[in-house]
């Protein structure tokens, strides 16, 4: 069976199409093994058998400006999408079992055994989906700052993610990353800007400097130039976080999977220290993450229609949810610190996860 992407640039007009027509996407074990590759890539948090990064292969790449009718080939793709498995919890079941893992992971912090953590949880809505060529084009809409990615692979199943958070990324010669880290919802007033009167708490600014500084130590790993940029507030739906930008060069781009590899996770998606906090979250989660906070776009790939050079987009995956045939799997997450709030970070989870709600009752 093939598989397809779409994905869309934040404020761009256009999305592209990446289509693999026979056989099944290439599945890695490890981000090393994106060394030399090109494709639409597909990553888990946590790379198992059972939940491969996957490579779909380029067959066919077609970009489309987003107010045309275009022939979506891909669409009879979708079918079949096999029923939601997990069984339906009700909210309060939710929220006891948040409850547990908050407690858990806060003693951790409040021990000093982890500087942040990341507390992920997930939330089943059981509905007749929606077309799912309307809700990326929806998504497309209402989210022009993030980037927007709908794929189906069999192996991994049809996922939607709205994210702002470049994990690595070039425009020519050039790369980016970024620390992204801290959340605040925009109420009122504020909607009609860009959040430039958000005052950030102490707990906020940590949270991403933590992030700022590890992002600092991986780069250090393969090249000597690279500026950063920020803190500074960016909005991102009805939120706005804390980012820093990191621009760079390197040396070598034969080995971007060698890069992929020393980021992912980063502590907006897992903590500190890393192999401590994401051992932990393996182990002590309620919600299994599966594809939410890996990462997904294209790796060296050129929009052939566009007659540009190949370039990588690649975001974490955030802001997303799994499509069943009967309903939808929600994901989202929050970094957790010693002085963390139980029910102030439950609510910023529930905050993010309207992201995807915002598509579905359209």
């Amino acid at each position: 069976m093939s598989a397809f992407a779409l994905y869309r640039l934040p404020y761009e007009d256009h999305f592209t199409i990446v289509e693999q027509t026979d056989g099944e996407p290439v599945s890695l074990s490890s981000c090393a093994e994106l060394n030399g590759q090109s494709g639409f890539v597909v990553a888990p948090f946590h790379l198992t058998e059972k939940e491969p990064l996957l490579l779909i292969r380029a067959d066919r790449v077609e970009t489309v400006e987003m107010g045309t009718k275009s022939p979506m080939g891909p669409i009879s793709l979708i079918s079949p999408i096999e029923p939601i498995s997990s069984p339906k919890s009700s909210p309060q079941a939710l929220r006891a079992a948040y409850h547990i893992d908050f407690a858990n992971y806060h003693a951790h912090l409040l021990s000093g055994d982890f500087k942040k953590i990341v507390l992920a949880r997930s939330a089943t809505i059981e509905a007749t989906p929606r077309n799912v060529i309307d809700l990326f084009r929806d998504a497309c809409q209402r989210y022009p700052r993030m980037f927007i990615g709908l794929v189906s692979v069999p192996k991994c199943g049809t996922w939607l993610a709205a994210t702002p958070e470049i994990l690595l990324s070039n425009n020519g010669s050039q790369w980016q990353t970024m620390a992204l880290a801290g959340t605040m919802k925009l109420e009122g007033d504020d909607l009609n800007g860009e959040g430039e009167n958000v005052m950030w708490s102490t707990k906020n600014i940590q949270e991403q400097r933590y992030v700022a500084t590890y992002i600092t130590e991986c780069l250090e790993q393969f090249t000597t130039d690279f500026n950063e940029y920020g803190p500074y507030t960016t909005r991102a739906g009805n939120l706005v976080h804390l980012r820093s930008d990191f621009t760079f060069s390197l040396p070598d781009e034969q080995h971007l999977g060698d890069v992929l590899r020393t980021l992912h996770p980063t502590p907006a998606v897992c903590g500190l220290p890393k192999r401590q906090t994401f051992d932990f979250i393996l182990h002590n989660e309620h919600s299994p993450r599966r594809y939410y906070s890996g990462f997904m776009g294209p790796l060296l790939l050129s929009p052939s229609t566009l007659h540009l050079p190949p370039s990588t987009h690649l975001y974490v995956s955030l802001r997303c949810m799994e499509i069943f045939a009967n309903g939808y799997q929600l994901y989202a997450g929050g970094g957790l610190l010693s002085d963390s709030v139980e029910e102030q970070e439950w609510q910023e989870t529930e905050a993010k996860m309207e992201t995807m709600r915002n598509l579905l009752y359209i």
